[in-house]
């Protein structure tokens, strides 16, 4: 099994298998064969494509004298972060800090000291504040000769012209769903209807797809959200889908922040010495009070992520909607809906699906830029009922 196993759907693996056979020649000192490596790359693709995904399997192949045999330590220790010449930026927060590539900057001008190559792959980097984005471009003006920067996006739009001038572009595409189903069920055991299941519902989002496999909540949590288009009956159980989705996005927030929080500002009292002497150490309150705004920050961004995962399924259920009012026979998303999607198709037409389609998409950019959510679902819901 090589690296590129884990790489689902995606028909640019022959090009990047290319690409690392031409490093390999760079660093053999044959320049003319390695025409189509260079030192910074984006991988742009829909959520749950692979972006990252890819980006590592590509690092690993780049550091594996096999180009990426998934065997060796090399394959191991890029895929589990270990590896000494490998950095992976991921942002819990809403954005990406000029601190952060500070850090990183120094790191990529060193030469590598186990690997090939000194790699650095910096995941949403359409989360890119405007100095962390200015510090990034300076650092790819200038590349060391080995030095390899992997960055990720949803689309190459969302990346500052100048940094995007300076990449190669790796598009990626959504998954087929069968393909989607086989990884599922070759390498998570997955019985084969729920693999189809999970890869259908959502959408050949790999990610989403391995948790509706493998955890009976997140299969609830989505049920109880697809009852949304279906119970907007009055004003207030307008107002009441849009409150429920709020406060379960809340409760996702404290289910993945609250115990990670805690840990982490133990961890920095300790760090810092309290305990330790008899006084309280001097710079605690300001060090506290910066990972308190962290914090914050990536609990929004998990709530807002909570949200968009909703609004995304019910965006599905439109679609199916709008599938069987224009008798396209294309495969429904929520076929174990159908009976109520046949309902819903018979009680609208296709332009009001279309406006409602129109009003979710509408919230989710919205929530993107910052909106308040329980405002923005409560309008969305109105715009919902009303067709």
């Amino acid at each position: 099994m090589t690296v590129w196993d884990a790489v689902i759907g995606q028909t640019v693996v022959p090009m990047l298998r290319r690409t690392v056979d031409d490093a390999a020649a760079v660093l053999r000192g044959e320049e003319s064969a390695g025409a189509s490596m260079t030192h910074a790359w984006l991988f742009t693709g829909p959520p749950g494509s692979g972006r990252s995904v890819a980006a590592r399997a590509f690092a690993a192949a780049l550091q594996c004298p096999r180009g990426g045999c998934g065997e060796c330590a090399e394959c191991a220790d890029v895929r589990s972060g270990a590896h000494p010449d490998v950095a992976n930026l991921v942002t819990d927060g809403l954005w990406i800090r000029i601190k952060q590539i500070r850090e990183l900057v120094p790191k990529a001008a060193l030469r590598p000291s186990r690997g090939r190559w000194q790699i650095v792959i910096v995941e949403d980097a359409d989360r890119l504040g405007e100095d962390a984005a200015d510090a990034l471009l300076l650092a790819l003006e200038e590349p060391p000769r080995r030095t390899v920067w992997m960055l990720c996006a949803p689309t190459g739009e969302d990346i500052v012209p100048t940094i995007r001038s300076r990449c190669r572009v790796v598009q990626l595409r959504t998954p087929p769903y069968d393909e989607v189903a086989r990884y599922l069920f070759d390498t998570e055991g997955v019985a084969p209807d729920v693999a189809a299941f999970s890869a259908r519902a959502s959408q050949g989002h790999i990610g989403r797809a391995r948790a509706l496999a493998t955890d009976d909540g997140v299969r609830t949590r989505r049920d109880e959200v697809l009852r949304l288009p279906f119970s907007l009956n009055d004003l207030r159980t307008c107002l009441d889908a849009a409150n429920a989705l709020v406060e379960a996005a809340k409760a996702d927030a404290e289910r993945h922040c609250d115990a990670l929080d805690a840990r982490e500002a133990e961890e920095l009292k300790k760090a810092l010495g309290a305990g330790t002497v008899g006084r309280r150490p001097r710079a605690m309150d300001a060090a506290v009070k910066e990972l308190e705004r962290e914090q914050k920050m990536r609990r929004t961004r998990v709530q807002r992520d909570s949200i968009d995962r909703a609004l995304v399924d019910v965006l599905g259920i439109y679609r199916d909607v709008l599938t069987l009012q224009l008798a396209t026979g294309a495969e429904l998303i929520n076929e174990d809906k159908r009976p109520s999607l046949d309902r819903l198709a018979r009680a609208s037409t296709a332009e009001s699906t279309l406006r409602r389609m129109e009003a979710i998409v509408a919230a989710r950019e919205a929530l993107e830029a910052n909106a308040a959510p329980l405002l923005t679902l409560e309008a969305m819901a109105l715009t919902l009922r009303e067709g």
